[in-house]
């Protein structure tokens, strides 16, 4: 891991970048895959640029946008920024993990943290057991011959929703662990998509809004 971090070290040295806004002092950038496209995941090198769309948003109504607790479940580890930026590279590289988007399918497709798949949460929260089989399954799970659900090989998730403020990803959660997905498997970027957004890190727009 640690050779994987300090390649974009190397390479912005070797091209002489001028990088002023790095993600911490050693590491400049980093790169992942999303949608099978080579991303440069880095922070906004405008040291002026200010949030100026929903996430600079300060205040929501309570219910339903309350504050979120620290750690959803015991024994579910929390992430930041950092640990994701790592999880990209350790465990989205090789196939070993999922950044999820819990949000709905249409906040996904308007913006999201790069190399993330969208499952939105009422898919999990809503699922009968047959379907949740179907989803588990493509994570990673598989059945063994006397019909036990096999978490052996699944992949680890780190799953996110729009922040703090933000149920959606404790929804999800919960729906995973109704049907019994490891607890040791599950990650939770609580500070989510506005956390990622404060940062000015890069960001996917799958699907452009047309301004008339």
């Amino acid at each position: 891991m640690k050779k994987l971090l300090l390649l974009p070290i190397l390479v912005a040295s070797l091209f002489g970048e001028n990088v002023v806004v790095k993600i911490t002092k050693d590491i400049p950038y980093i790169y992942t895959m999303n949608s099978g496209k080579k991303v440069k995941v880095e922070r906004i090198q405008d040291v002026d640029n200010r949030l100026t769309d929903d996430y600079s948003k300060t205040s929501r109504p309570c219910p339903p946008f309350c504050v979120q607790p620290t750690h959803v479940y015991p024994d579910i580890q929390n992430f930041e920024e950092l640990e994701l930026l790592k999880f990209m590279q350790d465990e989205v590289a090789t196939g070993k993990g999922i950044i999820i988007d819990a949000r709905l399918k249409s906040w996904f497709e308007l913006e999201t943290i790069p190399s993330a798949i969208n499952i939105p949460f009422p898919i999990i929260q809503n699922a009968s057991k047959e379907k949740a089989k179907k989803i588990f399954m493509l994570l990673g799970m598989s059945i063994d011959a006397d019909g036990t659900w096999n978490f052996s090989k699944a992949k680890d998730l780190a799953i996110f929703c729009n922040g703090i403020w933000c149920g959606q990803s404790h929804h999800l959660i919960s729906g995973l662990l109704k049907f019994h997905y490891p607890k040791s498997k599950i990650f939770y970027y609580r500070s989510g998509f506005q956390g990622w957004k404060l940062l000015g890190l890069t960001t996917i727009v799958h699907k452009e809004i047309k301004k008339d």
